[in-house]
């Protein structure tokens, strides 16, 4: 509650989390065409501050102070709604909100964001999914270590992957030219490029990693931790 500014019992079971305002307004648009829509099952959207709303044309107040990270419920029966929190951006409060949340038992959580393209194939807009994980976040090293690997869920990715060819309309060799799969590097030093080659250049090179961000990785091994999938 101190940090998302809403109660745990609004938590749903699918949790998202995003470092980015744009990803809200988008999940704030998708709630209010779920709620104009009683086939969908969605019953209510939960702002922060506890605001409630079941009507789909009601504002969602913004309070005064907005907490550290913005949390907002799309609700369901039985907590089967989704949860998306705005994180901000690093890995320490990506450790902080998955610590927290971890004890409400989710059935999974994911990471939506934005991220930074390694390969000059790559275009602005692309998709990533992440198939592994490079851990240079530091924050879980004396809870996890570095050595212990991270397996994808087989589920989640092909879910992903479903997702992004209905939305884009897209299949085959025109689905794979706009969605990378590859490992994914986590890194606390948002600077990192400006250092010598022997750091985490070196490292990100010889991990063939895609994509770099500073949260993934990080949400990935306390999932794992946690036995969150």
């Amino acid at each position: 509650a101190h940090y998302t500014a809403t109660l745990p019992e609004h938590f749903q079971n699918h949790v998202l989390f995003t470092n980015y305002q744009f990803y809200v307004d988008e999940f704030e648009s998708f709630a209010r065409t779920a709620l104009a829509d009683p086939e969908s099952g969605y019953t209510s959207l939960v702002g922060p501050g506890n605001v409630e709303i079941t009507d789909p044309e009601a504002p969602l107040p913004v309070p005064a102070k907005m907490p550290q990270m913005p949390t907002y419920h799309l609700k369901r029966k039985h907590s089967s709604g989704i949860t998306l929190v705005n994180i901000g951006v690093g890995p320490s409060n990506a450790k902080t909100a998955t610590d927290h949340i971890a004890v409400l038992r989710p059935h999974a959580w994911l990471m939506v964001g934005h991220c930074a393209g390694l390969r000059n194939s790559q275009s602005l807009g692309d998709f990533v999914l992440a198939h592994a994980y490079l851990r240079e976040d530091h924050v879980l090293d004396d809870d996890l270590p570095i050595w212990v690997p991270i397996p994808p869920l087989a589920e989640v990715q092909i879910a992903l992957q479903d997702a992004v060819a209905e939305v884009s309309a897209l299949d085959g060799y025109d689905l794979k030219r706009i969605m990378r799969t590859g490992t994914v590097a986590t890194i606390d030093n948002r600077n990192w490029e400006l250092r010598d080659q022997s750091g985490p250049v070196q490292r990100l090179s010889q991990s063939r990693a895609i994509a770099l961000d500073m949260e993934s990785a990080t949400i990935a091994a306390n999932g794992f931790r946690f036995r969150v999938p």
